[in-house]
C-alpha cells in the first residue's frame, strides 16, 4: 500500500485457477476492522481469474511501526453441487483446504524523489527574461525563503519611499527656516514674534532628522532579524 493514508488506499490482488476444476475462495485478514474487501469470496472458474480489491481505510501513519497485518488466500476444490458456500467451508476438511500468506507493506513516497523533483522546477531555464514594469512573475512553486526575499524588496522600497518623501519635507523646511530666519533679522531683535519664528525654524530640523534615523535603524535591524 502506498500513502499518503490520508484517504482510501486500494490495491488489487489477482487470484487465477491454473487447475481443471472450479475452485472456491475465501480471503481473510488479521485487521478487519482497517480493511474493505470486495469481494472477500466466491468461485473461480478452471483457466480463470479474479480481481479482488483491498481497500486500506485512513490512518495516522507511523514510519517507525512496523507492520503486522497479514492476509490469508483460502482455497479448496469446489463440490459438484453447491448450494451453500458456508457449509462447504464448514464441512472441508484440513487436507483440503489450500492457504497462502500475504503480509501487508506500508510505503511513503521517496523523499529523494521529492527533492530532486523541487530541484529541478528551480533549475528550469526562464523563458523571458526581458526587464518589466510591473513584478516578476510566480513560479508555479515557491520556497519559503523565496517569499521572505520579497516580502523584505517591498519592504525596502516602501521605505525608500518614506525616505525621499522625507527628505523633500525636509528641505522645504531648510528653505522656509532660511526665509524666516532672513524675516527676523530684518526685524527688531527683541520682537517676540522673530524670537517665536526662529525657534520652530531651528527646532523641526533636529526631529525630522530623529524620524529619518528611526526609519533607518529599524530597516537595517529588520533586514538582518530576517
Amino acid at each position: 500500500f502506498s500513502g499518503p493514508f490520508t484517504d482510501v488506499v486500494t490495491t488489487n490482488l489477482k487470484l487465477r485457477n491454473p487447475s481443471d476444476r472450479k475452485v472456491c475462495f475465501k480471503v481473510k485478514t488479521t485487521a478487519p476492522r482497517r480493511y474493505c474487501v470486495r469481494p472477500n469470496s466466491g468461485i473461480i472458474d478452471p483457466g480463470s481469474s479474479v480481481v479482488v480489491s483491498v481497500m486500506l481505510q485512513p490512518f495516522d501513519y507511523d514510519p517507525n511501526e512496523k507492520s503486522k497485518h497479514k492476509f490469508m488466500v483460502q482455497t479448496i476444490y469446489a463440490p459438484p453441487n453447491i448450494s451453500d458456500m458456508e457449509a462447504v467451508w464448514k464441512e472441508a476438511k484440513p487436507d483440503e483446504l489450500m492457504d497462502s500468506k500475504l503480509r501487508c507493506v506500508f510505503e511513503m513516497p521517496n523523499e529523494n524523489d521529492k527533492l530532486n523533483d523541487i530541484d529541478a522546477s528551480k533549475s528550469a531555464p526562464v523563458l523571458n527574461t526581458s526587464k518589466q514594469d510591473g513584478p516578476m512573475p510566480k513560479p508555479h512553486s515557491v520556497s519559503l525563503n523565496d517569499t521572505e526575499t520579497r516580502k523584505l524588496v517591498e519592504e525596502c522600497k516602501r521605505l525608500q519611499a518614506e525616505v525621499m518623501k522625507l527628505s523633500d519635507e525636509n528641505r522645504l523646511l531648510r528653505d522656509e527656516g532660511l526665509r524666516l530666519r532672513k524675516v527676523a533679522h530684518s526685524e527688531k531683535a527683541g520682537s517676540p514674534t522673530a524670537l517665536a519664528l526662529r525657534e520652530n525654524g531651528s527646532n523641526s530640523l533636529p526631529s525630522l532628522l530623529v524620524v529619518i534615523a528611526a526609519i533607518f535603524i529599524g530597516f537595517f535591524l529588520g533586514k538582518f532579524i530576517l
